[in-house]
């Protein structure tokens, strides 16, 4: 039974769930209030009629009925009837003495026996008389004859009267309250879920629309942090879609031309097996182009997969920053024939993705080697929580310098060379997933320099304190400073490599 109850409110909608719940509760308290405040009423009322009969029957033992057990003092059926009482008494050998000319008296009973035999206390209970009417019956003992008691007697129909009628006031009153209690928990539940109906209803329209549009609902509390949670999370579905989208139209933006490339190649490979009409060299050429494609697409690949990931997806772990570009630098120098690499790495320590840092590192590196002029130098600094890498190339001009970060971006004096227009693009989103910031300038020797931002510590211990304990991370600087007068190069910020007297690294 109970099973079945729950079941059927778990299928209920939860406004009527509530509103159910509400007018049940309220129609129990109003039960157990009215029951215990009739009960109350119900014992006071008989103690108190009690308290009374038992006064008017001690005053009777003694003075007249003791004088004349027989007729009972005297007594009469009209005084009697003046005070609405009925009087008999009772001898221990349990024979009755009534008023001679009663009609209808008291049927006595055990309870008044005890006490003409025990000659103590008092006893009270409802009773009938003759007539099957109800009454209060009371029993004391007559201590001046010693083996009687006199028992009076009271009509309960007043006092029913009076428990009847508060009975049904608390009926009434009680189903008002119980009506009043279901409108009223309808129309709080009603008011008090309708954000979470507009939250359901917003749910359902981007659920069927697509549309990841923000839900604007008027609430507060608990409500208003799940819309907002709510509204987050739509926020970064809308980010990441729109990230997704302008990916898979740069991709196939890019990928059109190599493909269109690539399969003429194949094309005429494809003609001159069954015709031979390339000569030898002409087909080592093309080969050697396709060759070149593939490595291309790879790198492409590479990259475009890089790109797609939105976050980290493994666990931060506490790295020593110097590791990270003293292995970007070993792979970087196995490409780089004739450069000279002059590197200061001071202690930093951070916490990120090793693998990912180290591909942001690396394709700075390989930025700054495509760049180079042969026998050229390439700056590496670790100071503090800044990287620079700068180059003796030929710089950024300053209209390429505000989209350089961009997907696929290339400049014009970049279209004729090797590379994706991804590499950039990787390094400012893994700085920016580790909570830093990247900028581009011009460096002392008049070519590019990239200074990366990590949040970190120069001591391990430092890294690990808690986070309030650490000094704030500062704001990026302007992403795109302006490029030096000719006249007046500019000197960057910190000492000068060239002043630093290290020796230059192969």
């Amino acid at each position: 039974m109970v099973a079945r109850l729950k079941a059927w409110l778990r299928a209920l909608p939860l406004q009527r769930r509530v509103a159910y719940l509400t007018t049940v509760a309220v129609a129990l308290a109003v039960a157990v209030t009215s029951v215990a405040g009739y009960v109350t009423l119900r014992i006071s009322l008989y103690s108190a009629l009690d308290e009374e009969m038992v006064e008017i029957a001690t005053s009777l033992a003694a003075v007249p009925v003791a004088q004349d057990i027989r007729t009972l003092g005297g007594l009469t059926e009209r005084a009697l009837r003046a005070g609405n009482v009925s009087v008999a008494a009772m001898r221990t050998d349990g024979e009755a003495f009534y008023v001679p000319d009663e009609r209808d008296h008291l049927v006595l009973g055990a309870e008044e026996l005890a006490v003409a035999r025990l000659q103590s206390g008092y006893s009270a209970r409802s009773g009938v008389t003759t007539d099957g009417e109800e009454y209060r019956i009371v029993a004391v003992p007559i201590t001046d004859l010693g083996n009687y008691a006199l028992v009076l007697g009271r009509p309960l129909q007043p006092t029913n009267d009076i428990l009847s009628s508060l009975w049904l006031v608390l009926i009434i009153f009680g189903v008002a309250g119980v009506i009043i209690a279901a409108v009223v928990g309808a129309t709080v539940a009603r008011s008090s879920l309708r954000p979470v109906r507009e939250l359901s209803a917003a749910v359902e329209q981007i659920s069927v629309t697509k549309e990841l549009t923000p839900i604007k609902i008027k609430a507060s509390g608990d409500i208003a942090v799940l819309a907002e949670s709510f509204n987050q999370v739509l926020s970064s579905l809308a980010s990441s879609r729109e990230r997704q989208t302008q990916l898979i139209a740069d991709a196939g933006h890019e990928l059109r031309t190599p493909l269109t490339s690539l399969r003429t190649n194949i094309e005429l490979l494809a003609a001159d097996a069954t015709s031979g009409m390339l000569k030898q060299q002409d087909r080592i050429d093309i080969l050697a182009d396709v060759k070149a494609q593939l490595v291309e697409f790879t790198e492409l690949i590479g990259d475009l997969v890089q790109l797609a990931r939105d976050e980290t997806t493994s666990i931060p772990e506490l790295l020593d920053f110097r590791n990270v570009v003293n292995a970007a630098l070993d792979r970087v120098r196995l490409r780089a024939h004739g450069l000279l690499f002059d590197v200061e790495l001071n202690p930093f320590y951070v916490a990120g993705d090793s693998d990912m840092l180290e591909r942001a590192v690396t394709n700075l590196l390989d930025n700054a080697v495509k760049w180079s002029p042969p026998g050229g130098t390439i700056r590496v600094q670790l100071e503090g929580d800044r990287l620079r890498v700068a180059d003796q190339g030929p710089g950024i001009s300053e209209v390429d310098m505000p989209f350089i970060f961009d997907r696929f971006y290339r400049g014009d004096s970049s279209r004729q060379t090797p590379g994706t227009g991804l590499g950039l693009s990787i390094v400012a989103q893994t700085v920016t997933q580790h909570g830093g910031w990247i900028r581009a300038g011009r460096s002392a020797q008049g070519g590019a320099e990239f200074t990366i931002h990590l949040p970190g510590a120069t001591s391990l211990e430092e890294l690990t304190k808690p986070a309030r304990s650490r000094r704030s991370t500062p704001s990026p600087p302007t992403s795109t400073p302006t490029a030096p007068a000719a006249s007046a190069p500019a000197t960057p910020a910190g000492p000068s490599l060239a002043e630093s007297g290290r020796k230059p690294q192969r």
